[in-house]
């Protein structure tokens, strides 16, 4: 399976300290020369830029053979790279965060996950605590409504009583 991730995947499962669900889920992951760029800048958060200073063998680095189409201009430079990357090696999926940048892998039939949905399908192997991640999360500079982690952590509770049954 090849799984290409942009920087806020792998930023906030950083952060939250569950990048082991990413090899378990996926195996290994790629990223374009750009995330690994941007996870280095200086405003990167100090824990993000010492975990990509000791970087696990399930993590690929990958240049691109070609620039990113002028009509991904609109995006930031990694989610341009991530989703060129992606149509180059015919990827099973994108890991992007972004609504603009998840919208215009869509249109270019890539399936997309979203860091909500990784911790989702991670939680449902029982590769994570979710209620425990999504507190982790929410202390983050991560974007997203309340409702939003209420809605999942319903979704986990029903999943989990009809395991149960």
């Amino acid at each position: 399976m090849i799984v290409i991730s942009n920087t806020t995947p792998l930023r906030y499962l950083i952060e939250i300290e569950n990048t082991h669900i990413l090899p378990a889920l996926f195996g290994r992951v790629v990223i374009p020369q750009a995330v690994f760029d941007e996870l280095s800048d200086p405003k990167t958060p100090q824990q993000v830029k010492e975990w990509f200073r000791n970087l696990p063998v399930w993590l690929e680095i990958r240049t691109l053979s070609s620039p990113p189409a002028s009509t991904l201009s609109f995006l930031d430079y990694g989610e341009r790279e991530a989703i060129t990357l992606a149509l180059e090696l015919k990827a099973d999926a994108v890991l992007i965060d972004d609504r603009a940048a998840r919208k215009a892998a869509q249109a270019l039939s890539l399936t997309v996950l979203p860091t909500l949905a990784l911790l989702e399908q991670a939680a449902a192997r029982d590769l994570i605590d979710l209620p425990q991640s999504i507190e982790r999360l929410s202390k983050t500079t991560f974007r997203a409504t309340p409702k939003l982690f209420e809605q999942m952590l319903e979704r986990h509770r029903e999943l989990r009583e009809a395991r149960n049954k």
